[in-house]
């Protein structure tokens, strides 16, 4: 994967489809001691970033939300850091000699004052609070090595990402055909159903009247026609189909862009239904709702 002023960048001509359901775990080690980053995702409908960092490591804070902004387009993302200090025996103990003498010459002024010999013991005296200092860490090299841990984590994560949105833009696409094979039952079936209408509006006319004007019933069949003809409806499910299996394809975050074209698809299903004159065309519609509600299920977990 290149890297730009530091950061990875993904690589551009490739299926990105991602889920943002996923879970990535890093480990490293050093003289600093261990490091280990915990980054899981789930769906949201924005990025929401929660980091939890030890107190020694608080300040990598805002490069940590940076990276994962850089990285990651939507999803509520956890970023959890441990770190085990091999430094704890190896810091240097400082005496606070300002501060023993002051101790000393407190005793010393009381033993006098009191007339006694006793005086505190070596022991009491590194007890005192503040006589013992540790001298302080550089936590530089620490913060560095989270930083390059936090993006080799965050490039298992978005691979567990596309590995997972793959398959859900195969599912998706299985849909997709399944709703251009009931496009096209339809419009092979409106045909026979305005012939259908057409015969059971005849003969219902045949039981109220003897002399039936053609002309005038041709005008009503033609009007009926009309008010039951699907073509637009049919070439708009096939024109969001088409830009849902394009959409597919992109390499850029796309979840709400589908989650669009559903609404669309089944916008268009509600039309077919509201047009439905048999119980053929009324079964499509609903295969249709069915179809697009099972995609609408993945889309909500695409980034």
């Amino acid at each position: 994967m290149p890297i730009a002023n530091g950061i990875r960048v993904p690589k551009q001509g490739t299926n990105m489809i991602r889920s943002m359901t996923a879970f990535a775990r890093q480990q490293g080690h050093g003289e600093y001691g261990e490091l280990t980053w915990e980054i899981r995702s789930v769906n949201h409908r924005f990025l929401e970033t929660t980091v939890r960092l030890p107190e020694e490591l608080r300040a990598i804070e805002p490069v940590v939300r940076e990276r994962v902004t850089q990285r990651l387009g939507r999803g509520k993302v956890e970023c959890n850091l441990r770190f085990k200090s091999a430094a704890a025996g190896s810091v240097a103990l400082q005496v606070n000699d300002s501060l023993v003498d002051q101790i000393l010459a407190a005793a010393d002024k009381m033993a006098h004052r009191l007339h006694s010999s006793h005086l505190p013991s070596i022991m009491d005296v590194l007890r005192w609070p503040g006589v013992l200092e540790s001298g302080e860490q550089d936590f530089t090299p620490v913060q560095e090595a989270a930083l390059a841990l936090l993006e080799q984590t965050l490039d298992g994560l978005i691979e567990g990402r596309e590995r997972e949105g793959g398959r859900l833009a195969e599912l998706i696409q299985q849909r997709v055909e399944a709703m251009r094979a009931q496009v096209e039952k339809a419009r092979t079936l409106m045909p026979q159903v305005i012939d259908a209408v057409r015969e059971r509006l005849k003969a219902r006319l045949a039981e109220v009247a003897e002399n039936l004007d053609k002309d005038r019933l041709e005008q009503e069949m033609a009007l009926l026609a009309q008010r039951l003809d699907v073509d637009e409806e049919m070439d708009r499910l096939r024109t969001h189909l088409d830009e849902v299996s394009r959409v597919l394809r992109h390499d850029e975050p796309v979840g709400r862009r589908l989650d669009f074209l559903m609404q669309e698809l089944n916008r268009e299903a509600n039309t077919l239904g509201s047009k439905s004159a048999d119980s053929g065309s009324t079964a499509v519609s609903v295969e249709m709702k069915v179809l697009i509600e099972q995609m609408r299920e993945q889309v909500q977990n695409i980034e």
